[in-house]
């Protein structure tokens, strides 16, 4: 009873309160805030994980254009109906080098953080031309005018230099090759040797060789080409038959 009565006073006075809950609060901050000061870096680094190739980059801008992130989230929250359902639950370090990341809560549509070679590139050609010939529940709109938009990546590299800037580890022979590994990508008659070196398995982040195709079937690079190459990369690049989360961290 004793302490429940000095709790009492404690109730009774709200300028204690306040006081006392600040107190509790900066506390509880410093003990979880502090230590983040004394680490180099607070993701784990996990082989595999690499920038976007400049036709992927082109695609995941095309991606927040059309606003597709309001509807489907790329964020796998470790509890098994979420993992059984999308897959393996999603790694810090597989967002290192988005800006803006794609994660979110509100989901209108499945998440794609594992979307990645799940359907072929013609299975997504027909969803984003017409999603309801493919899931008649859907409730998406059509993208069918982005196999009509012609892009040649003229302005890549910029788009490249701009996200140097917030910390992603392009290297300068990454940008001189920018608009080469652009093209090369969305013609399998290309000499792409240089687009793997770059970002495939030879590549200094050892990651999966980097998918070589015309994309959406037709003459041309298109916006649909660039959307397409962006949604089979999402959760291939880590090999988790093989992933072993540091247990330091």
């Amino acid at each position: 009873m004793a302490i429940l009565d000095k709790h009492k006073v404690i109730e009774k006075n709200a300028t204690l309160l306040m006081v006392l809950s600040l107190a509790v609060v900066t506390v509880g901050g410093v003990v979880e805030i502090a230590p983040l000061f004394y680490l180099e870096n607070t993701i784990e680094d996990v082989e595999g994980v690499r920038p976007y190739t400049p036709l992927e980059l082109e695609g995941r801008n095309i991606y927040i254009r059309e606003g597709c992130y309001v509807c489907h989230s790329q964020m796998i929250r470790p509890m098994r109906d979420e993992v059984e359902r999308y897959g393996h639950y999603s790694l810090a370090a597989e967002s290192q080098y988005d800006h803006p990341f794609q994660w979110g809560s509100k989901r209108t549509g499945p998440d794609l953080a594992r979307v990645g070679g799940r359907y072929s590139d013609e299975w997504h050609v027909d969803h984003l031309t017409d999603p309801q010939a493919v899931v008649p529940e859907s409730i998406m709109p059509k993208y069918a005018f982005l196999a009509d938009r012609m892009i040649d990546g003229e302005y890549i590299e910029d788009v490249m230099r701009a996200n140097v800037a917030v910390g992603v580890p392009y290297s300068e022979e990454d940008l001189e090759n920018a608009v080469a590994d652009f093209r090369a990508q969305a013609d399998p008659d290309s000499d792409s040797e240089g687009l793997q070196a770059r970002y495939g398995s030879e590549s200094r982040w050892k990651s999966p060789p980097v998918n070589v195709r015309n994309f959406d079937g037709k003459p041309g690079i298109s916006e649909m080409d660039a959307l397409i190459a962006y949604l089979q990369m999402l959760g291939t690049l880590v090999d988790f038959s093989t992933f072993t989360p540091d247990a330091s961290r």
